[in-house]
């Protein structure tokens, strides 16, 4: 595979949406993990990683998910993924029961809509 990912952070009322864009293995995987910790303040009320435009998620951008919902929750914070009903990568997430953590909604809007309600 390839370090080629894409990474476009936006702050949505007090949500910060993370877009990630391209493939993510063990080569791209630390470098995602260190551009999101750095990109999310302490101060918001939580995050939407957006993964409708990944195209390849290996067990290293699964790990990567499941370490930052640890942190996120240490810090109070929550965690949503957005991706569409269709999308290949939920299968991935699926075998993996992802969801048990971190709640999969089908639409960045939704996942922010979720987040704000919760808090």
């Amino acid at each position: 595979m390839s370090d080629q990912v894409v990474l476009t952070i936006e702050d949505q009322d007090g949500v910060v949406v993370a877009y990630v864009e391209g493939e993510i293995d063990l080569a791209s995987a630390p470098r995602l993990g260190r551009e999101l910790a750095s990109a999310i303040p302490n101060d918001v009320v939580g995050v939407v990683i957006d993964l409708s435009g990944t195209t390849y998620l290996d067990s290293s951008g699964v790990s990567l998910v499941f370490e930052l919902a640890e942190r996120m929750h240490a810090r109070q914070q929550q965690l949503r993924l957005a991706l569409p009903d269709g999308a290949p990568l939920r299968r991935v997430l699926r075998v993996v029961n992802l969801e048990s953590v971190v709640p999969i909604a089908t639409t960045v809007e939704a996942a922010a809509a979720e987040i704000r309600e919760a808090d």
